[in-house]
């Protein structure tokens, strides 16, 4: 079993060759049919370093299966280019949105990404330059390893390059005046699109502090207005997930608008009021309240969270602080208060406007 491409490959042989489907999860089933036979599946470079390995293993006991790996197509590529393959941004793109890309779009980094054809490259130079970084090298990897290998280099904003070789990886050597993502919590309000209701840069930097993400735990983000907590969530690390839970329309609009824009596009939305729109998630590692805190918010979350699941909630109001207080009397937990001050124009001199002081409540269950 393989792709056409891999099947055109072999010579003469007497075993029946059976074409994998598109789209590739397709072939999953056909392959499971053939269980208690002698199956050989042809798949590019590594199977275990973003290929087909581990979608399959998952389905099979490790007696069942052997896996003959060869260079990946981005180590021929690292290789092809002189770059040290540690150092460098590694992402399958030829079945993802490049979206992925937006957080590690930093001038100076180097990038390997899989394409799915030379189509794609092209739609990868015009996102690139839609994103300002059109002034981004980028190196085209085409059939590597193969009697069809060919490299060939051109900027991002003036990509004129055609008849692509498939397999493609794309070289990225980042450029441009766009805007980058800094890597520390508490990102630019800009980046996110919103209505006035996100929880600001500063509060947003201690309120994930708080939550503490580690890999692969849940969070669930109630009251989202922007996503912005949830989004810088992911960003921490690949294995995280996030659900959000936003009643209003609009917002949840916008919520999915800035997670596929910027990258996080794994992000689980749920339009609905907590805590009747919580029924059947997943349990959460982390829950972080920014929006609708309510006495049976948090009585209905006490009595569904697991032991250990941290929480953490925010409130503006003299009412939201009183009942924060309260349940901090009785669950334990850290209270903090958050006063912030920025400089303004007073008159012909500066002064200090004063935000409305935000208390945080960080407990775990």
């Amino acid at each position: 079993m393989g792709a056409a491409r891999h099947l055109s490959l072999l010579p003469e042989v007497a075993a029946k060759a059976v074409e994998w489907p598109v789209p590739f999860a397709d072939g999953i089933p056909l392959l499971l049919s053939h269980r208690g036979r002698r199956v050989v599946m042809l798949s590019s470079g590594d199977p275990f370093w973003h290929g087909a390995g581990g979608a399959l293993a998952r389905h099979l006991d490790p007696s069942e299966w052997r896996c003959l790996p060869a260079p990946s197509a981005l180590s021929l590529a690292a290789a092809a280019l002189g770059w040290p393959l540690e150092q460098v941004v590694t992402m399958a793109l030829h079945a993802a949105p490049f979206a992925r890309m937006r957080p590690h779009l930093h001038p100076g980094t180097r990038a390997l990404v899989t394409l799915r054809d030379g189509d794609a490259a092209r739609e990868l130079a015009h996102w690139l330059t839609s994103e300002g970084f059109g002034a981004t090298t980028l190196h085209l990897c085409e059939a590597l390893g193969g009697p069809r290998e060919r490299l060939r280099h051109t900027a991002a904003e003036d990509f004129a390059v055609s008849d692509i070789h498939h397999p493609v990886i794309a070289g990225l050597e980042v450029a441009g005046g766009g805007t980058p993502v800094p890597l520390a919590s508490g990102r630019p309000d800009a980046l996110f699109e919103h209505d006035g209701q996100i929880t600001k840069r500063p509060v947003r930097a201690l309120t994930l502090s708080a939550l503490a993400p580690l890999p692969g735990e849940h969070l669930w983000d109630i009251g989202g207005g922007s996503g912005s907590v949830a989004i810088e969530w992911l960003w921490s690390h690949p294995t995280t997930a996030a659900t959000v839970i936003e009643k209003d329309p609009a917002r949840a609009e916008r919520i999915r608008t800035n997670a596929a824009r910027l990258g996080a596009d794994r992000l689980h939305l749920v339009t609905g009021a907590a805590p009747a729109a919580l029924a059947g998630l997943d349990r959460p590692d982390a829950v972080f309240i920014g929006g609708g805190l309510s006495n049976a918010l948090l009585e209905a979350l006490w009595a569904q969270i697991p032991e250990g699941t941290r929480l953490v909630a925010n409130a503006v109001t003299l009412e939201g602080e009183a009942l924060l207080s309260r349940w901090q009397t009785i669950a334990g937990g850290d209270l903090l208060r958050i006063a912030l001050s920025q400089a303004k124009p007073l008159g012909t001199k500066r002064g200090w406007g004063a935000a409305y002081p935000i208390v945080q409540w960080d407990v775990t269950r």
